[in-house]
């Protein structure tokens, strides 16, 4: 446990970095914005299309593997729903918290964490969590918030939908990659430099652009952010182990680090869905900090439990 944590504790220094400059106003919330743009849309998507270029689709796609970590999830999804529904909350309030509960920072954190701690080996389980993730769950979102809204679904919902995915920088380079190892055709060495350099300032960029974003998120309602922080770094890595060790059970190690995915903090990407709605911004940002902070001792916890 003190090995790994001291592992994972140089990837939280990074965060805290970040944290520190925003506070001291030293990265304004702009520049945070033009990182997390740099990272999210450059750096970040240049090493999604190194690693999935030199994988094939059948070393990624495990039915078992998506089956398990998709009812962990939806049935941490469907507590979250549930309670809020008991709470007399409406449907896009009640949406925005579930995604809080069960979708974690995969993209920014793990994938540069798993890849650090794990090796190369844990590519294919990230790209999986990451990719149910955006197609499953990031489109739900948007449905349940219409419909909620305005009581029926039209095309242009699911227009938009289908529009966000093409968008998304993590979707298209995945998919760029894998189509260019369909093709069986090595990656020139010039290419391949530049993808290194370029996918290389994405690690440090986003912990860091976390750590900044942290710094203007406030820590309201905490009773809610507490729970939802609860149903992300407990209840989610809890369920999506019994889905992926024992109803669809799949390889030790894959089943180790989609467990570990599992146990990551909430999305950034969930505030910036409840900004756009203009839905419980506030409690999102206060589940982010609180399961942020929380998470350099249970991430820790939980890859040494699934590890051992």
């Amino acid at each position: 446990m003190v090995e790994i944590f001291l592992r994972t504790l140089p990837f939280f220094a990074i965060i805290g970095l970040g944290y520190l400059a925003g506070r001291m106003r030293f990265f304004t919330e702009e520049a945070t914005a033009y990182l997390t743009k740099f990272v999210f849309f450059f750096a970040l998507s240049a090493m999604l299309f190194r690693f999935s270029a030199s994988l094939s689709l059948g070393e990624i796609l495990d039915w078992n593997l998506v089956a398990g970590y998709l009812w962990g999830t939806t049935f941490v999804y469907l507590v979250a729903t549930g309670v809020a529904f008991v709470r007399r909350l409406d449907i896009p309030t009640a949406a925005i918290e579930s995604q809080c509960a069960a979708i974690g920072n995969v993209g920014f954190l793990g994938l540069p964490m798993f890849v650090t701690l794990f090796g190369e080996e844990a590519i294919g389980p990230n790209m999986v969590v990451l990719t149910v993730d955006l197609i499953v769950f990031s489109s739900l979102i948007v449905i349940l918030i219409n419909a909620g809204r305005t009581g029926r679904l039209s095309a242009a919902t699911f227009g938009q939908i289908g529009l966000g995915l093409l968008k998304n920088p993590m979707i298209v380079s995945i998919a760029a990659g894998l189509t260019w190892s369909a093709f069986e055709v090595p990656i020139p060495r010039v290419l391949d430099d530049f993808l290194v350099i370029l996918g290389g300032a994405a690690t440090p960029g986003a912990l860091f652009a976390i750590g900044a974003s942290l710094a203007s998120k406030s820590a309201e309602r905490i009773v809610i952010a507490g729970w939802l922080s609860s149903c992300k770094l407990v209840l989610h890595p809890l369920f999506v182990a019994i889905g992926v060790l024992w109803l669809f059970p799949v390889e030790p190690f894959a089943a180790m680090v989609t467990i570990s995915a599992a146990a990551l903090p909430v999305a950034g990407n969930v505030f910036m869905l409840a900004q756009h709605y203009g839905t419980a911004p506030q409690r999102v940002s206060a589940a982010i900090l609180i399961s942020t902070a929380a998470s350099i001792l249970t991430v820790p916890l939980v890859i040494a439990w699934v590890g051992g």
